[in-house]
This record gives structure tokens, sequence and C-alpha cells, in this order.
């Protein structure tokens, strides 16, 4: 248990930071299965761009890394050109 008032406010800032960072994580994990998921070119090329920044912003803030971002991206490109 937390013993001073600034590890108290730590406590409550880590638990807000924490849900704020699952939250757009699991968005982004869920666009790219979204993306993954899809066969039509079109609708890939329209999501893409979407999907890049919404990684390239987690990967800012330090939520993934920035190589994973960028792995996630280039796999991505790739489905998308295959198609």
């Amino acid at each position: 248990m937390a013993n001073h008032k600034s590890s108290e406010k730590r406590i409550r800032q880590t638990v807000t930071k924490r849900a704020h960072n699952r939250l757009y994580h699991k968005t982004a994990r869920n666009a790219v299965k979204a993306l993954r998921n899809t066969t039509e070119k079109s609708a890939a090329e329209a999501l893409l761009p979407k999907v890049t920044s919404m990684l390239d912003k987690l990967a800012k803030h330090h939520i993934v890394h920035k190589n994973k971002a960028g792995n996630l991206k280039s796999a991505l490109q790739s489905h998308v050109n295959a198609l």
C-alpha cells in the first residue's frame, strides 16, 4: 500500500494510463486483424493508411516498439500487394 501522497497519485496516474494504452493497443490489433481478413483489394487499400497511422501513433507514444510497428506495417503492405 502507498505511504506517500505522491505514490498514491502515481498509482492513480498509472491505472489511467494503462487503461488508455490498453484501449488503443486493442483497437489497433483489431484493425490489423480486420485488414488481414480482407480479401477485396480496394477495401484493403482504403483501410491500409488508417491502420498504418494507428501503428505509427502507438510507436510514437511507446505503446508498441517501433520495430514491431514497422514489421506489422511491412507485413500488411505485403498482404495488400498480394491481393
